[in-house]
């Protein structure tokens, strides 16, 4: 399959020279990221300095990779620049309107789970009730209240549509792989300063390292402050949230949000790592001239097997109703007798616009197998390997109904 379009990679050839000295422009260019953001925001970096820190620590990482290309290089650059003013953004609101740090995040409803195994399906279903609310991605990358002017909001709008315009250009059949939309419910990597946002991007060993031994509890304070400010002056309803980053990570998350109802789903890892494996190469294709695939299965292999000892670590410390499991079977073949069963564990009415909500969920790309295509042999890992590496974990998901 093409993972981008032949065009990018033209123009990266071309383009590589001007990204020859980017090691050197570090500081230059965190430096501009804050004075823009500074200007934008009319407010200030102080008491930020760990945060952009961290941020000219990832753009180190990406620096040294070799095959970087001009456009994984500029991406990279305008993502942290837009995550600095958003910080800089909720920051100011909470100083201005010291009453947003009371705003309670009740019941939040978190769906985890290893990626490819229908969590973005299950969080639309999730999030479509009235009294739910899951957030969509323009929120997330340009948090703000909500009585800003129409002006404001399109211009948040338009940031966000230069993602998904800019995505569906360069890798067209990316969205068979993972849709993503302006106005669509959107993961909180958006709002998490660090994790697998940026593992999937590049092969940076560097950064992966430092991403698993950190601690996430300022990441997922800032998370809160971001829904704080997303709920503040708007009518409450129950936060539906998703990413299955919050599996390296869960235990910060539970202790963020004490009364979390988290909702696991499953899939049989073979397949899981397959579709991670295209996803990420495709993800690659856009940062680096040439991903090497083995590379690709031995990073992934290794990542999702930490990730799920971190979260049955962490489940055998909680109360047995914490954690609801979801088979994969239940969102796709069966989900027409097994979703409406999970709204009433959640406590959440089912009825005529929740059940035409699913079948639409269902008529996408992706929602009862989609035309994603993948396998797991090019990425120099077998059926056996991953079977032996997950075998505890097989044996639970086989324990399933």
């Amino acid at each position: 399959m093409n993972r981008v379009a032949p065009w990018l990679k033209a123009v990266n050839t071309v383009l590589t020279p001007t990204i020859a000295n980017r090691r050197k422009k570090i500081d230059k260019i965190i430096e501009k990221a804050v004075h823009n953001a500074e200007t934008r925001i009319g407010g200030t970096h102080s008491g930020d300095e760990q945060f952009i820190d961290d941020y000219r620590f990832l753009l180190r990482c990406f620096a040294d990779i070799d095959g970087l290309s001009p456009t994984g290089w500029s991406g990279m650059i305008n993502d942290v620049s837009t995550r600095i003013e958003n910080r800089l953004r909720i920051r100011k609101l909470h100083v201005q309107h010291p009453e947003i740090a009371a705003e309670p995040i009740e019941r939040p409803i978190v769906i985890v789970g290893m990626p490819r195994t229908g969590t973005t399906l299950l969080h639309r279903l999730l999030g479509a009730p009235e009294a739910h609310r899951a957030p969509l991605l323009w929120e997330l990358m340009s948090t703000d209240l909500g009585d800003i002017s129409q002006e404001t909001r399109d211009e948040y709008r338009k940031r966000s549509d230069r993602i998904t315009v800019g995505m569906d250009k360069v890798a067209p059949d990316f969205r068979n792989i993972h849709s993503i939309g302006t106005d669509e419910p959107e993961e909180c990597v958006f709002l998490l300063p660090h994790g697998l946002m940026f593992a999937v991007r590049a092969d940076s060993p560097r950064y992966v390292q430092w991403m698993l031994e950190r601690d996430y509890t300022d990441d997922y304070r800032y998370l809160k402050q971001g829904l704080q400010v997303l709920q503040h002056g708007r009518p409450r309803r129950r936060w539906v949230l998703k990413s299955p980053a919050h599996l390296w990570s869960l235990d910060v998350l539970l202790k963020t949000f004490p009364d979390a109802e988290i909702v696991w789903t499953h899939r049989e890892p073979a397949t899981v790592l397959a579709s991670m494996c295209s996803l990420a190469e495709t993800s690659m294709s856009l940062h680096m001239h040439k991903p090497d695939p083995h590379s690709i299965g031995r990073q992934w292999l290794g990542l999702l097997a930490t990730g799920i000892d971190r979260t049955r670590a962490v489940r055998r410390q909680q109360p047995r109703d914490t954690i609801i499991d979801v088979p994969y079977e239940h969102l796709t073949k069966e989900a027409r007798e097994r979703i409406p069963e999970l709204f009433e564990r959640l406590d959440t009415p089912w009825g005529k616009a929740e059940q035409d909500t699913l079948e639409t969920a269902l008529d996408r790309p992706g929602g009862s197998g989609g035309r994603h295509k993948y396998e797991l042999s090019p990425y120099g890992i077998t059926e056996t390997e991953v079977n032996q590496v997950f075998s505890e974990y097989r044996r639970f998901i086989g324990d399933l109904e």
